[in-house]
């Protein structure tokens, strides 16, 4: 089930992270109430030339505009993403 569709004129950039809601994340840098290696959800997702998310994470803090400069996909994500790169490396 895909949650969010990019829109046919968004011209994301190459780093873009793909995650969906529900997602588990981990953060890669220090952010206000999230230390580094702090691991969340994905509440939201939105945007239209820049991706960002909005994340619960397991300390119970709630933080909005994060994208792949400041968390990783861990878990099932993770391994969604890493397959799908390599089916697009295929191409």
């Amino acid at each position: 089930m895909e949650y969010w569709k990019p829109h046919s004129l968004a011209t994301p950039h190459a780093d873009q992270l793909d995650l969906r809601i529900g997602d588990r994340v981990r953060t890669t840098a220090d952010v206000h109430g999230a230390p580094v290696g702090s691991e969340g959800r994905i509440l939201l997702a939105n945007g239209f030339q820049w991706q960002r998310y909005r994340v619960l994470f397991d300390n119970g803090e709630e933080i909005g505009d994060l994208d792949h400069r400041t968390i990783e996909p861990v878990g099932r994500a993770a391994k969604r993403l890493a397959k799908a790169a390599k089916r697009a490396a295929r191409r």
